[in-house]
């Protein structure tokens, strides 16, 4: 019993990572990166944040320790793995899921997962810079082949949040790319269609920067019962990475979290 407990952890601490724990914490939130992203952004976030809230964020396959790892074939893949990681440190708190890019549609899905086939339901759902998935606004992503690299560049660079330096570092690079492009082809074939009813009760907030790609974003509220508000933030699709900006997405949750406790 005692072995397979420690695989059992070993393997949550594979995919959640938790750069600061706080036992006494009221609530949990986990943050799903971005396509092509890893979890020390979010993770750090958990510094900073209000004792009351501990952070988690998702380390997808492919990436950071996981570096070995195939790339998922599909959402519900990643999905079924991040929900068997959080069960174990969902039943005992109050959690709220934030996600940014890709990371909103993982974050919606997990929600939804859990929902249906566990009774669990978070608090709050925060989604970032992404169009809706039932929406018929959400982008159109090409193949890579159909694509020369300096218009991979060109798109990397429009959506903002990385530095030209970056691009002299043939390995990294490649690395990037390559993550983005497997990432790129779980955005492309997840199709979710328009439901009926909402189908989450949990608050929802969409944040999104002015000069964003992300389209109809007003069609958030269209999956769930509870109360929906949108924050337009100066900047595009990676306006979180301005400190102005950060700062306000980290107070808002943590305000919207400590107000459901009065």
């Amino acid at each position: 019993m005692e072995k397979r407990d420690k695989a059992g952890t070993a393997r949550n601490e594979k995919v959640l990572n938790c750069l600061y724990q706080k036992p006494n914490a009221i609530f949990r939130l986990i943050c799903f990166p971005w396509a092509g992203g890893g979890s020390t952004y979010f993770a750090k976030w958990g510094e900073t944040m209000c004792d009351f809230l501990e952070v988690h964020c998702i380390r997808l396959a492919g990436r950071e320790s996981r570096f070995e790892e195939h790339f998922a074939s599909d959402i519900y893949q990643i999905v079924d793995e991040i929900v068997g990681a959080l069960l174990p440190i969902l039943q005992d708190k109050p959690f709220a899921f934030f996600g940014h890019s890709m990371g909103s549609y993982i974050a919606f899905m997990t929600a939804l997962h859990l929902k249906e086939k566990h009774n669990l339901e978070l608090m709050h759902l925060f989604v970032s810079s992404m169009t809706p998935p039932h929406s018929k606004a959400k982008i159109h992503i090409p193949e890579r082949r159909e694509l020369s690299e300096e218009q991979i560049q060109a798109l990397i660079l429009s959506f903002g949040g990385t530095h030209m330096d970056f691009f002299n570092n043939k390995e990294l690079y490649e690395q990037y790319v390559t993550r983005l492009e497997a990432d790129a082809c779980i955005i492309k074939n997840y199709i979710f269609n328009a439901p009926a009813e909402p189908i989450l009760s949990c608050d929802l907030t969409c944040f999104v920067g002015s000069e964003d790609t992300a389209e109809d974003v007003e069609a958030w509220k269209e999956l769930t019962r509870g109360s929906f508000d949108i924050h337009v933030r100066p900047g595009n699709h990676f306006y979180l990475m301005e400190t102005s900006n950060e700062t306000f997405i980290k107070n808002y949750i943590s305000k919207c979290l400590e107000l459901s406790m009065l």
